[in-house]
């Protein structure tokens, strides 16, 4: 049974599989990366690497393998349905080396809103688990995800996803939370600011610094973020930000 864990003052790390032809395509758009990155970074669990794969067996147990050494967890997103191009489970066993059947305790979920006569192959097909797995509960469609090793398989579906993952969330190992501080630099060019901003990010190497530009109402705006686990650092390093934007502004006066 997966028990649930209780936070660390380590850095626990994550790994999202994205998988699909879909998205890859362009067809759809993904809604999982953004939701996942901030609902894991609000519980303590860094999110460090997002790949998007196609929906072939071997490309899949490929990334999966070159990721799970990697990260404390690796989440999947996509490719458990009922239809033919719903690969996962499959690519899942694959790279764990386990065979995979009809789990029994999925069957007796699937009848929970599927009549027998109605239970098809295809139907039958989202029963399918690897050997060893535990499953996911998804409370919106009953067809549960599983979780193998540090492996957590989940739908593609938005909804779905986010019910999963808060199903699961409660077992998982969490570290200390990421922090964030925004300080807007307003139309103070990047170009103008670079310079002072690298030196401030070599003082404070443990942070993450980063400057964002975007349109408003037509001009441009920047911003500046400073994430990191140490509060104190943060603000000593937000301070020496707003201090080097104040002098530029005063110059321009």
């Amino acid at each position: 049974m997966i028990e649930a864990k209780t936070a660390t003052a380590k850095s626990v790390t994550a790994g999202l599989l994205v998988i699909g032809d879909e998205i890859l395509s362009g067809r759809t758009k993904d809604k999982n990366i953004g939701f996942a990155a901030e609902y894991l970074t609000g519980i303590g669990i860094d999110l460090r690497e997002v790949r998007v794969v196609p929906d072939i067996v071997a490309e899949i147990a490929d990334a999966l393998n070159a990721m799970r050494p990697r990260y404390t967890y690796v989440f999947t997103t996509g490719g458990i349905g009922p239809t033919h191009d719903d690969m996962t489970a499959d690519a899942i066993a694959a790279a764990f080396g386990v065979e995979i059947s009809e789990d029994p305790r999925v069957i007796a979920l699937l009848q929970q809103w599927v009549k027998l006569e109605d239970m098809n192959a295809a139907r039958r097909r989202m029963a399918r688990i690897p050997h060893g797995a535990e499953l996911v509960e998804n409370a919106i469609s009953k067809v549960p995800g599983f979780w193998i090793g540090n492996v957590i398989v989940m739908a593609g579906v938005p909804k779905i996803m986010q019910a999963m993952l808060s199903a699961v969330a409660p077992k998982l190992e969490t570290g200390s939370r990421t922090l964030s501080q925004a300080i807007p630099a307003g139309d103070v060019a990047e170009g103008a600011y670079a310079a002072e901003l690298g030196a401030v990010a070599k003082r404070y190497p443990d942070l993450s610094i980063g400057s964002y530009p975007s349109m408003v109402d037509g001009r441009f705006n920047n911003e500046i973020v400073v994430r990191g686990k140490d509060e104190s650092e943060i603000a000593e390093a937000a301070a020496a930000i707003e201090a080097f934007l104040a002098r530029m502004r005063k110059k321009r006066v």
